[in-house]
């Protein structure tokens, strides 16, 4: 998709009312992409980022038990060399969610679903699920690409008593091995080179 159809693509759901952190999540692009292709006289270069797509696994309930299979595998291996426990498993919406619940249900473990709020002020937990106090927990999402969502997760799982010990993704766009003190591992690594 050429950068034009990219910003024509980021205003139509501009004007369809989504904000920008909901576009970020329906594109797949990071915040300051989306704000640079929303602007009207956009100041300097595109800022590097990779776009990311999961549909083929997102159209198919199977294939979204195979990833989250795999998301399990690295949370065990993770709790059994880092030597934590795993009382809960925190699926952020939107994408997280579905990929959250089967990782909960192969774990046997409670899950939860942690809301960001998409005017970027407050996070929430959805009151029909889990909470959070006194367990440790694994935060699962499909897509790191700024960090910030995962650390406003982070923030929240804490100020409600909980202890998150692990997130687990399947793309990371990040180099970093960790947010706010939290591991964090994927599936993909996936980075812009050069400039």
């Amino acid at each position: 998709m050429s950068i034009d159809n990219l910003a024509k693509k980021a205003k139509d759901l501009k004007a369809k009312g989504m904000t920008a952190r909901e576009i970020c999540q329906e594109m797949h692009l990071s915040n300051p992409t989306v704000k640079w292709l929303l602007a009207k006289k956009p100041e300097g270069g595109m800022p590097a980022d990779v776009k990311t797509g999961w549909r083929s696994i997102g159209v198919s309930g199977a294939r979204i038990s195979s990833i989250a299979e795999i998301m399990t595998d690295i949370i065990v291996e993770e709790a059994e060399n880092g030597e934590f426990g795993i009382d809960m498993v925190a699926g952020v919406v939107l994408n997280g969610m579905t990929l959250g619940v089967f990782v909960s249900e192969m774990l046997d473990i409670d899950f939860g679903v942690v809301k960001p709020t998409f005017d970027e002020s407050q996070t929430t937990l959805a009151s029909n699920y889990a909470g959070f106090e006194g367990k440790d927990v694994v935060i699962v999402d499909d897509l790191i690409s700024t960090g910030g969502t995962c650390s406003e997760v982070i923030d929240y799982i804490r100020k409600e008593g909980g202890n998150p010990v692990l997130a687990v993704v399947i793309i990371n766009k990040l180099a970093e091995n960790e947010i706010n003190g939290v591991p964090l591992r994927a599936l993909v690594r996936a980075r812009p080179m050069g400039s």
